[in-house]
């Protein structure tokens, strides 16, 4: 039976259209995946389901199956459709940190939609929270019931945001980019908690992603979107093995390809580390934290060294310590024990310090979050100039502005107006580019890399991969590079550093790690990067 239909589905802001006339429908019990790039319109489809794209027009018929009856989601009063909302047809947003309340624990948020749709009574309605919490796996559920978002781990937020979503037994669940931001075992808990819960409760799932890998995991059906155009849907195993679509075949083959240019192994060494060791303050439980404070070891013993053109990787789990130590090394987090920087120490407040600071620039996860809203891409990528080459005049800081975005891949008659451009006019892949030029107009020799294509989609994180290995081979750069995609390292690394919690466990060539793994840690995220071929 058909749960939900979308036929001639249009969408447009102030007039430009965003989706063309598509159609598509789930049934009841279905996993359908809605596949596409950045920008290809899949996201803002789902959210016109729910009459949640603000600003949009939307146009044609969205007909969902309820007890009373067949009705079109598009024609429902305000009122009408926000009964639907929670109750029969849920969400999940791709990111539970923006999504969730950062006011309220996260027994209070479930136990609100509880109150409001089911008309719980309040210590009813915390209870039951606290069985939708323990059914999504959080361990110790009563204490994480009360627990503030920013108190847990990605994994365990985005578990807490599928509690609410499934508080009331919807019949239909929407699923934005579930996983997006995940580490690989998180990813895989996640999906196979979202997969036994659709099974247990027989409801439909409508997934959007960009990650074909999850697709072919998770989904029965896809439906693939390019620019606002369905261009091919059918089962999953049929679609991926005969793919009839051009644009499909693209996705499919978007996969990071190893072009390593090797290093000198006498190499002069960029970063040396020995014995690295980060602690966090933490209170003390009860009247003991009045008067001193505990600690958190974040990183313990950590040795590493990078060598002038080398690709050093480092990848574990989500608070493995992994990007606390790049911090550390960057000399943005207090450290104990010894860090020298192109043979010189680090971070104790020298004169060679900021010569250093110059030679070694990051690149961080998400350039959204990182790039300022208020600054155009002439000031953004130019700002690291007036610190370490005051003395160049302003049109030679043009100069060398222009030519570092085109050395990045970013034009003037690509983008008419780039300089004074802002970030919000650019796609993910393209603010990535301007976070790499903005690190790389200071000529560094390190470039600490954090997660540069976890916030991406396949075809742009290719892209910006294979960017980064033209930048080292023409540059002669050192990356050191911090990230949970196994894939990713065995494209870029020379060597491969394993970490669980705040320890290295496993460290040498990616041949050696990779093909024979010494330690269960190791074997256990290979064995999981392997559930997504």
């Amino acid at each position: 039976m058909t749960l939900l239909r979308a036929q001639g589905l249009s969408i447009s802001f102030a007039g430009n259209a965003v989706v063309h006339g598509v159609d598509f429908e789930v049934a009841a019990g279905e996993k359908l995946a809605l596949v596409g790039e950045s920008g290809s319109g899949k996201t803002v489809t789902a959210l016109s389901l729910l009459g949640l794209a603000e600003g949009a027009a939307v146009e044609g018929q969205v007909l969902f199956e309820t007890p009373d009856g067949v009705v079109d989601l598009l024609r429902l009063k305000p009122r009408e459709l926000q009964a639907i909302r929670g109750q029969d047809i849920a969400m999940i947003f791709q990111e539970p940190m923006t999504a969730l309340n950062p006011l309220f624990s996260i027994g209070e948020q479930i136990a609100e939609v509880l109150q409001l749709k089911m008309g719980l009574r309040a210590s009813d309605a915390v209870q039951k929270a606290i069985g939708l919490i323990a059914d999504t796996g959080i361990a110790d559920p009563e204490r994480r019931a009360q627990a503030y978002p920013h108190q847990l781990s990605g994994g365990q937020r985005q578990r807490a945001m599928i509690a609410m979503a499934l508080a009331c037994s919807p019949k239909l669940l929407i699923a934005d980019e579930p996983t997006t931001a995940l580490d690989v075992t998180v990813r895989q808990q996640i999906l196979d908690l979202l997969d036994g819960l659709q099974k247990k409760m027989g409801m439909a799932v409508l997934l959007i992603t960009h990650d074909l890998n999850m697709v072919r995991r998770f989904a029965d059906r896809v439906a693939v979107m390019e620019r606002g155009h369905i261009v091919e849907q059918g089962r999953v195993a049929d679609i991926f093995a005969h793919p009839a679509h051009a644009y499909t075949r693209t996705l499919l083959a978007s996969r990071p390809v190893r072009n390593v240019v090797e290093f000198a192994p006498d190499a002069a060494d960029s970063i040396v580390a020995q014995g690295l060791r980060v602690v966090y303050p933490v209170p003390k439980p009860g009247i003991a934290g009045w008067f001193s404070k505990g600690e958190f070891v974040a990183v313990q013993g950590a040795d590493l060294r990078l060598q002038d053109g080398q690709t050093l990787g480092i990848v574990g789990e989500s608070g493995s310590g992994k990007s606390t130590l790049a911090l550390a090394v960057l000399g943005l987090l207090p450290f104990s024990n010894e860090v020298r920087v192109f043979g010189e120490p680090w971070g104790l407040g020298r004169a060679s310090d900021l010569l250093n600071r110059r030679r070694l620039q990051v690149v961080f996860q998400d350039p959204f979050s990182s790039l300022s809203p208020r600054m155009t891409v002439e000031e953004i990528v130019g700002e690291g100039l007036s610190v370490h080459a005051p003395e160049l005049p302003s049109s030679g800081v043009r100069q060398r502005v222009l030519a570092t975005l085109q050395d990045v891949g970013l034009e003037e008659f690509q983008f008419p107006g780039l300089l004074q451009r802002y970030p919000h006019q650019f796609s993910g892949g393209q603010r990535q580019r301007i976070a790499i030029a903005r690190a790389l107009i200071v000529e560094p020799r390190v470039l600490v890399l954090d997660e540069p294509t976890s916030a991406l989609d396949v075809t742009m994180a290719q892209q910006i991969l294979q960017l980064l290995q033209r930048l080292q081979a023409e540059h002669g750069l050192a990356y050191l590079l911090i990230t949970h995609d196994v894939d990713v390292i065995k494209a870029m690394a020379h060597e491969v550093i394993v970490m669980k919690d705040g320890q290295i466990v496993e460290h040498g060539t990616i041949k050696t790690v990779f093909e024979t793994p010494t330690q269960d840690y190791t074997r256990t995220l290979l064995a999981a990067t392997e559930q997504f071929p």
